[in-house]
């Protein structure tokens, strides 16, 4: 058996399409041109437009790419920094309070490589709260980083992080658990 992919059709419907096209006239005219540090405000409001679902506080940076807005979620006071890359061809949830960093690329789709027209294949990821995901990290279709978990900078998480770990590397592996300072807590006054 070979590979055909002449016969490959993109499954996207007409009017997902349509909306991906405004969105990103949005994104091209309006989002990104907005100076970094300021107008959050104004990105939350284009993002909700297109029907993501954004909590109080969200810092969404202008370099940010979303690929089909309506399918992200981002909880209270979580951010997407510069040059983050959401392939949103599924669904995509982030935590509270949980950070994703430069150049990080959360990636819903691959393509089935025993198929002969390589058809594309989607899972949702989940961010969960408390998470940091560190810069350049890929996370694969299908994830799901644990609350409070760690993925270290330029690691491939293709399989799920337990909630409080570290995980880095390629592929990435367990480093240690995450222990919060209870000394840094009761400096910002909160013990």
């Amino acid at each position: 058996m070979n590979l055909d992919l002449k016969n490959y059709r993109n499954r996207h419907s007409s009017q997902s399409k349509l909306a991906r096209i405004a969105w990103n006239m949005v994104w091209l005219l309006l989002f990104r041109p907005t100076p970094r540090g300021v107008f959050y405000g104004w990105r939350r409001f284009l993002l909700r437009c297109f029907g993501a679902k954004i909590g109080r506080g969200v810092n969404v940076l202008p370099s940010c790419r979303v690929w089909q807005p309506w399918k992200l979620s981002m909880g209270d006071f979580s951010c997407l920094s510069e040059g983050v890359e959401c392939y949103s061809v599924d669904y995509i949830t982030i935590g509270e309070q949980a950070v994703v960093s430069q150049g990080a690329f959360l990636c819903c789709a691959s393509h089935d490589i025993s198929s002969p027209i390589m058809e594309l294949i989607h899972q949702p990821i989940t961010i969960g709260p408390q998470a940091w995901i560190a810069a350049r990290a890929f996370i694969g279709p299908g994830v799901t980083v644990g609350e409070g978990a760690v993925v270290g900078a330029c690691a491939v998480v293709t399989k799920d992080v337990e909630p409080w770990a570290v995980v880095a590397g390629n592929p990435a592996r367990f480093i240690k658990k995450r222990v919060l300072s209870e000394s840094n807590n009761q400096q910002r006054g909160e013990g």
